[in-house]
């Protein structure tokens, strides 16, 4: 848990004797809201839990749960799905949804006893906006009559994309961003170079900032491939691109293309400083209404990012998209 979820965690461990059903962990991406709720999970299992209602670390229950075996404890998540579909079988292809097969093997598993009957059950779901329409109609149904002494545990970035009747029948619990200060702090700790950039970068999300930083050659070749204007290659680009996650891709053009944007209204940048001089160049040949109608597009891209279709062919296209943007000298 991060010292700037602390106030969250006392307000839930106040109601440990009496916990809703559902918890909706719900705030920005890389903040730690996952590690927060595998933290709670811990806890809540724990038999010894101390005098902060944290796990011991030490008793049978936290030593399973440590190992990933602990048989009243579920995580459910997009990479646990099994993968039918041919096409999606590449090695290292990442599942982007929760599949209504594992609601049902959840289902399941909940109609058998309780391990430990004086505990809770817990059942991790995150990220819950990757649960497709049937998972989150079978999820529901449990939500709606749930089984007794279990907690589940939504985590999400994205509520508005989840059904409006799970969120009403969750207790939501809005996870903060740590002040400026204090993510500089710990970034310092985790011996971030250019902490201050990184987290400018990552919209003051210290987790986040964390992974830039650790990306950085990565991150460093896909904005040389941005420089190169129409002269990028689509086809040789997008497997680059994928490797921090399609979500993630997108937001890096979001953000390179709202500098080029503002840096052809105002001469100002936000997250590539370092950069001017190449987004200057780039200007002198842009098209600005192509431009704007490109920040659009990548918006509604967005909002499937977290949807099967074959990213690959997806993002080529859009990069192409970004190739035409340009105008020869």
């Amino acid at each position: 848990m991060y010292i700037w979820h602390k106030p969250q965690w006392q307000h839930i461990m106040q109601q440990r004797t009496n916990l809703p059903h559902a918890l909706l962990l719900r705030g920005r991406a890389g903040i730690g809201k996952h590690e927060f709720a595998l933290k709670l999970s811990q806890a809540l299992l724990c038999s010894q839990a101390s005098e902060q209602q944290e796990a011991c670390g030490k008793c049978p229950s936290c030593l399973w749960f440590v190992e990933g075996s602990h048989p009243d404890f579920r995580l459910i998540s997009p990479e646990d799905a099994e993968d039918t579909d041919e096409i999606s079988k590449k090695k290292n292809a990442k599942k982007s949804q929760i599949s209504v097969t594992q609601i049902r093997q959840l289902i399941d598993y909940l109609s058998l006893s309780h391990h430990q009957t004086n505990s809770y059950r817990v059942v991790l779901i995150s990220p819950a906006e990757t649960l497709n329409i049937a998972s989150a109609n079978a999820l529901l149904k449990m939500l709606e009559e749930p089984p007794i002494k279990t907690v589940f545990l939504l985590v999400t970035s994205q509520p508005q994309h989840l059904l409006a009747t799970i969120i009403s029948r969750c207790q939501a619990i809005d996870m903060p961003l740590p002040g400026k200060a204090e993510a500089l702090t710990w970034l310092k700790m985790q011996a971030v170079k250019n902490a201050e950039d990184a987290l400018d970068y990552a919209g003051g999300a210290p987790l986040l900032a964390l992974q830039i930083s650790e990306e950085g050659e990565t991150n460093s070749s896909l904005i040389k491939n941005l420089v190169l204007g129409a002269k990028l290659d689509p086809f040789a680009c997008a497997p680059l691109f994928l490797t921090i996650g399609m979500e993630r891709a997108l937001e890096a053009l979001q953000k390179w293309i709202f500098d080029l944007a503002a840096y052809k209204l105002s001469q100002t940048l936000h997250y590539h400083s370092q950069y001017s001089s190449a987004l200057q160049a780039l200007c002198k040949s842009v098209n600005l209404k192509a431009l704007l109608n490109f920040q659009d597009k990548l918006l509604e891209a967005k909002t499937t990012a977290n949807h099967p279709l074959h990213n690959e062919v997806q993002l080529e296209n859009i990069l192409l998209q970004y190739t035409q943007l340009f105008r020869p000298i």
